[in-house]
C-alpha cells in the first residue's frame, strides 16, 4: 500500500478541492431554489385556473337563475291574469 501518495496533498490542492466543492454546493442550492420557484409558479397557475373556472361556473349559474326567475315571473303574471278573468266570469254568473 502506498501511504506516501495520500500524504503529499498540498494546501493549494486542498483549497482548490474545497473551492470546487463550495462552488458545486452553491450551484446545487441555486438549482434547488429554481426548482422550488418553478413548482410554486405551477401551483399558483393551477390555483388561478381553478378560480377562473369557478367564476365561470358561478356566472353561468347566476345567468341560469336569472332566466328561471324571469320565466317564473312570466308564469305568475299569466296565472294572475287568468285568475282575474276567472273572477270576472264568476261575478257575471252570480
Amino acid at each position: 500500500m502506498n501511504l506516501g501518495a495520500a500524504e503529499t496533498t498540498t494546501w493549494p490542492g486542498t483549497v482548490l478541492i474545497l473551492g470546487v466543492l463550495l462552488l458545486a454546493l452553491v450551484f446545487l442550492i441555486a438549482v434547488m431554489a429554481n426548482f422550488q420557484e418553478l413548482r410554486k409558479t405551477k401551483l399558483l397557475a393551477a390555483r388561478e385556473e381553478d378560480l377562473r373556472q369557478l367564476v365561470r361556473r358561478y356566472e353561468q349559474l347566476a345567468e341560469n337563475t336569472l332566466d328561471a326567475q324571469q320565466r317564473t315571473a312570466a308564469d305568475l303574471a299569466e296565472l294572475r291574469s287568468r285568475t282575474t278573468s276567472i273572477e270576472q266570469i264568476l261575478r257575471t254568473v252570480e
